[in-house]
């Protein structure tokens, strides 16, 4: 067999490539069984009640209605782990935009007519949306996971107050909207008391387990089907209400049953990330060695469900000093629950911490590389564990030579273009690894044909692809001879795409399973293969979510240079540049796709996208692309990504880390500091808009 270890590492093109670029690429939308109906969701207009009635009259009488759904005929769900799933299931509003009912037609306009056609009325009561950080309902969460709740090591406030440099600043990050390109979207289909349902999801186990246990059905009589999915940020990392309501509908009607959520109500039901409101002090010695670091946040949640974004979590990881302090605090409001989005609690956590952190470097006057590089470390600050690989100095001084750094004037406002302030900001960037159990399946045909079969998802990374190398790789084949099935729950289960784990936990069990296999095919040289060819299977269950003895983050830095315009207060990323330590990269191209794409996002997160919640009325104002401000073309400038060969050999089989999110952690910080280092001036809420610009004080 030809030597293909060079599999793993290549730029390979995605498998799925020509068929989206041809449209043949089908969507959880594009399934269309004979006799589909389809359906439209009405959401509740006040922040806070309960229904008291719902007249259904007019909306029945439109022409190709079939059905509409309301909680007080929709069929019963068991009681989810998930509240945001108990849809129609009781009369209480617990927020602006919850489904209140759902009208079945034989076409979409019917059906859209329909739902216009419901009328609702509630009971309102007093609504509360407003987060603030002295909210008297503000509490700190239980650390179920190790992450959330307060850590402390040391006697930070005194420390701080006796440190000889101190920084004492907030910041505050919006909401933000995942907006995955593709809206999330179902269609359902009971056939024989089995339910089949195409999904647009990051994990199809985890929505064949849910539906199995909200319809009380064995798991085996539910299949999820998520073949292509047009992104998902985290808003498809779980079962969202969509399919819940179109396997009801299905149920209901007797027919196939079509739901495709419209943007402006995303907001509303698949989960935001939530406002964060953050306090940081940084006490240190002259020299810039940390003394003390304590970081507090306080973010809203739902009162359907606890959820916590994390931002004080990156903290721990990042700089050793003999004290700290790191605290969540959550207010339980009347608001649509958060949820995840990419990397959530790093994101906005490190954008303050760097922000932070180059506010310190500012007042000693010292370089904020430097000041970075004095406080690197062997050894996580909270566990004392070792590092399992940690080069975020060679990341930093990479970037540096790459980006031109050493040419940099420290002083603000030292370079101009007209009315134009030119300038450059840098800031790190951490993710952990996060490895969950998978299985996967391996076989060889006699046809030298090899199929992989794991239920990942690829929700535009590229898994088909990467997990073929792997294949590949562990199998000593040509790569063009591994197909790779993936994005069904009938396939071996497996973990969702999320948290940056689909690769490192897929990847382990295909590895596992071609090695087994490879192993069986030794003993079988000079052998003709049975008709049904020859297969191994694996289960990482027990290993790939054993404790390790060592702390495993990936690691990065990020390079920003900004022009600000004195005269409309725009500012405009000129460069933008991120060198990352993320273990062994196994596809050149889709890892730089991932790269760049998250650097994009965290652009957006920077400079365009905000949402804010409403007072009175109690919901999102920036419910739409027109008027929630996704980076465009324009304003994406060229994006380098490069990254640093790292051998960690306590990882995966791969020596992998997770990418998709780390290129987003640190790429607000750096436009931030950027910003400052162009005007002098110091913004601290983003996203970093002309009025707030010019309100700032050029």
């Amino acid at each position: 067999m030809p030597d293909t270890a060079s599999a793993v590492g290549a730029p390979a093109e995605r498998r799925e490539g020509p068929q989206k670029v041809a449209g043949a690429a089908r969507y959880a939308a594009e399934h269309t069984p004979e006799g589909c109906a389809y359906a439209w969701p009405v959401p509740a207009t006040v922040a806070r009640g309960t229904v008291t009635g719902v007249d259904t009259t007019a909306a029945l009488e439109v022409s190709g209605v079939i059905e509409v759904l309301t909680h007080l005929n929709a069929p019963r769900l068991e009681e989810p782990d998930d509240a945001t799933l108990a849809v129609l299931q009781d009369a209480r509003v617990p927020h602006r935009g919850w489904y209140v009912a759902l009208v079945v037609a034989d076409t979409l306009e019917a059906a859209r007519e329909g739902a216009a056609a419901v009328r609702v009325t509630y009971d309102g009561e007093p609504h509360d949306v407003t987060l603030k950080a002295d909210h008297p309902d503000a509490h700190v969460p239980e650390d179920e996971d190790g992450t959330s709740g307060e850590h402390t090591r040391g006697d930070a406030e005194d420390a701080f107050a006796a440190a000889p440099a101190r920084v004492d600043v907030s910041y505050r990050v919006p909401p933000l909207h995942n907006h995955p390109m593709e809206p999330h979207a179902a269609t359902a289909h009971w056939q024989d008391g089995r339910l089949t349902a195409h999904d647009s999801s990051q994990g199809a186990t985890t929505v064949r387990d849910v539906l199995a246990g909200l319809f009380a059905l064995p798991e085996e009589q539910v299949t999820v089907v998520s073949e292509h999915v047009g992104g998902g940020f985290g808003s498809k990392g779980t079962p969202r209400p969509h399919v819940v309501l179109a396997a009801m509908a299905a149920r209901m009607t007797d027919r196939p049953v079509k739901l495709v959520l419209p943007r402006r109500h995303l907001p509303s039901v698949v989960g935001h990330r939530s406002p964060t409101l953050h306090r940081v002090r940084l006490g240190a010695n002259e020299d810039g060695t940390l003394t003390s670091v304590i970081h507090e946040v306080t973010a809203h949640t739902s009162r359907v469900k606890e959820f916590v974004e994390t931002a004080a979590a990156p903290t721990r990881v990042m700089y050793p000093s003999p004290h700290a302090r790191t605290t969540h605090r959550v207010v339980p409001l009347d608001v649509p629950s958060p949820s995840w989005m990419r990397a959530p609690g790093e994101a906005p956590g490190m954008y303050a911490l760097e922000s932070a952190m180059d506010e310190l470097a500012v007042h000693l006057g010292i370089d904020p590389i430097e000041l970075r590089l004095r406080n690197d470390t062997r050894t996580e600050p909270d566990s004392s564990k070792p590092f399992s690989s940690r080069h975020l100095a060679e990341c930093l001084r990479e970037g540096a030579r790459l980006f031109g750094w050493s040419e940099r004037d420290p002083r603000p406002r030292s370079r101009s273009e007209g009315p134009v302030l030119v300038g450059s900001g840098v800031a790190s960037a951490t993710y952990p690894v996060v490895v969950a159990p998978s299985r996967a399946s391996a076989h060889a045909y006699p046809d030298g044909s090899f199929v992989v079969r794991v239920n990942a998802t690829d929700i535009g990374t590229g898994a088909r692809t990467v997990l073929a190398q792997v294949a590949a790789d562990a199998l000593r084949v040509p790569l063009e001879s591994v197909r790779t099935d993936i994005g069904s729950s009938d396939l071996p289960d497996a973990p969702l795409a999320g948290g940056s784990s689909g690769t490192a936990s897929w990847g382990w069990a295909v590895h596992e399973a071609c090695t087994r296999l490879a192993s069986r095919l030794a003993g079988q040289q000079g052998q003709q293969l049975p008709p049904e060819g020859v297969g191994a299977t694996a289960d990482t269950e027990g290993t790939a979510d054993a404790d390790s003895d060592y702390a495993r983050h990936a690691f990065g830095a990020h390079f920003a240079e900004v022009g600000v315009d004195t005269v409309s207060g725009e500012v405009r990323v000129r460069r933008l540049l991120g060198v990352y330590a993320a273990g062994r990269i196994l596809n050149s191209r889709t890892a730089r796709s991932q790269f760049i794409g998250a650097m994009t996002m965290g652009l957006g997160m920077a400079l365009t996208e905000g949402s804010t919640m409403d007072a009175a009325f109690g919901d999102f104002t920036e419910s739409d692309l027109a008027a929630y401000h996704v980076p465009a073309h324009a304003d994406v400038p060229a994006i380098e990504a490069h990254w640093i060969d790292e051998d960690d050999p306590h990882l995966n089989p791969m020596g992998s880390k997770g990418i998709g999110e780390i290129g987003i952690v640190g790429t607000a910080a750096a436009i931030g500091n950027a910003l400052h280092h162009a005007t002098g001036r110091r913004l601290r809420e983003l996203p970093l808009t002309p009025d707030r610009v010019l309100t700032g004080g050029l």
